[in-house]
């Protein structure tokens, strides 16, 4: 009898471990259900593969999911988001489909995205060949430019 309670506490032990080390690390990008998670901006279905972004608020690890990488940079705008600096963003290769730095990707401007912003992300790898290329800092002020130029009201157009 002690040998079996022995071994029944040895063996919780381990699933207990095996379940520890299947945690994901904090600032993780979360599986996304395509076509059934929403925009946490526009509430649209998020399906296209290659424009989808993600927010990892780093204090939490909470992810924030968005079908364009405009609808995440205005998101942070209007949420007046505290931790916006720290925030850590993630995009998906416009090429390869698989999660990539957001801060670090190349842009190139363009494609035909989702919310119509237009900005595909790439890693140096992917990066298409003789294309003009954008930082993360010049697509988030394009993305305000873009919104700012939508929104203008009637009579002050430019």
């Amino acid at each position: 009898m002690k040998r079996f309670s022995l071994l029944l506490i040895l063996g919780w032990m381990l699933a207990i471990g095996f379940v520890g080390c299947e945690k994901k690390s904090q600032g993780s990008v979360e599986p996304m259900h395509w076509d059934r998670d929403m925009c946490e901006r526009c509430k649209m279905a998020i399906s296209e593969r290659k424009f989808a972004a993600q927010i990892i608020e780093p204090k939490t690890g909470k992810a924030y999911k968005f079908d364009d990488i405009g609808c995440a940079v205005l998101w942070l705008d209007e949420e007046k988001i505290s931790w916006r600096k720290q925030a850590i963003v993630w995009i998906t290769d416009a090429k390869t489909g698989k999660w990539i730095d957001a801060r670090k990707a190349r842009y190139t401007e363009g494609a035909v995205t989702p919310m119509a912003y237009g900005f595909a992300a790439y890693t140096s790898a992917t990066l298409p060949k003789n294309v003009i290329s954008l930082d993360f800092d010049t697509v988030v002020e394009r993305i305000r430019k873009i919104e700012k130029e939508n929104h203008q009201p009637i009579g002050k157009e430019k």
